[in-house]
């Protein structure tokens, strides 16, 4: 196994909240797996921040647009070193210019967005003019797409999160409402049944070796145990899918509560968040 590094542990803190030695045994103990120590941190019993790592970029800016029609959604995130770039009029709009070409030119990935022209020069060029105009180093750092009969954008925080909520028709105000409730609360997925089957497992598992390592649960027997960690993976999905959380500006009813009073007939297909760490 390789060293643990003061970077390692230090990557941890951030994703976790965990105490340094915390993150150092965890590291320790998992061989220097950072998933696996993030999960030997649950089963010590401690909260750990629920960051999406493979989400997240340190500093940038995030655009979120949809086609003129709102049938495709697109979320661009430019990266950069410090927060004084990505607060910069002139970073914020050179973000904007390059979002705007991935609509114009429909993309689907960043390596298409890459290719393609601003004011005839590509976007690839144009990253790199503007790194060695600011000497920090810039990208695409993330890159989403949706399609749907009818797709809703927002944009929180000063550019530090991008949402899209894809419908199965058009409701503007819904729309934001969801985006809203994505971005404040960061579900999973849209309902238990869109949850991956490994994140369910993964869960299961932490929550089963958390209650056996409980002095208080010494000696039940496994199918008791096992049951109570059902009825937890119920209260994981009432608390991590978007239908089935408390809707923030009303919290007498579930999201999926509050989208039947608006309309019926209107179904969440899917959702992007991307934020900043």
């Amino acid at each position: 196994m390789s060293a643990i590094t003061a970077q390692d542990i230090n990557k941890l803190r951030q994703a976790t909240g965990a105490g340094m030695m915390d993150c150092r045994k965890a590291l320790t103990e998992t061989n220097g797996d950072f998933e696996a120590a993030i999960d030997w941190l649950r089963k010590q019993g401690q909260k750990v921040a629920a960051k999406r790592s493979d989400r997240e970029a340190k500093e940038g800016v995030i655009i979120a647009q949809t086609s003129a029609d709102n049938k495709t959604g697109f979320v661009v995130c430019i990266s950069c070193e410090t927060d004084f770039v990505s607060k910069n009029a002139d970073f914020v709009s050179f973000a904007q210019s390059i979002a705007a070409a991935a609509v114009a030119n429909n993309v689907k990935s960043a390596e298409e967005l890459n290719e393609v022209s601003v004011n005839g020069a590509k976007v690839s060029d144009l990253i790199n003019d503007k790194l060695a105009s600011i000497g920090e180093k810039i990208g695409i750092a993330k890159f989403e797409r949706v399609d749907a009969p009818y797709v809703a954008s927002y944009i929180h925080g000063a550019y530090r999160m991008g949402v899209l909520v894809a419908l199965t028709s058009a409701n503007a105000e819904l729309g934001k409402d969801l985006a809203m409730q994505i971005a404040a609360m960061n579900p999973v997925a849209v309902d238990p049944e869109s949850v991956p089957a490994e994140t369910v497992e993964r869960e299961r598992a932490i929550i089963i070796d958390t209650m056996k390592a409980d002095p208080k649960m010494a000696g039940k027997p496994e199918d008791m145990i096992a049951k109570i960690a059902e009825g937890k993976i119920g209260a994981f999905f009432k608390e991590q899918t978007l239908l089935a959380q408390a809707f923030v500006k009303d919290g007498s009813k579930s999201v999926g509560e509050y989208i039947k009073s608006v309309d019926g007939a209107i179904k969440v297909t899917e959702f992007k968040r991307v934020a900043l760490g």
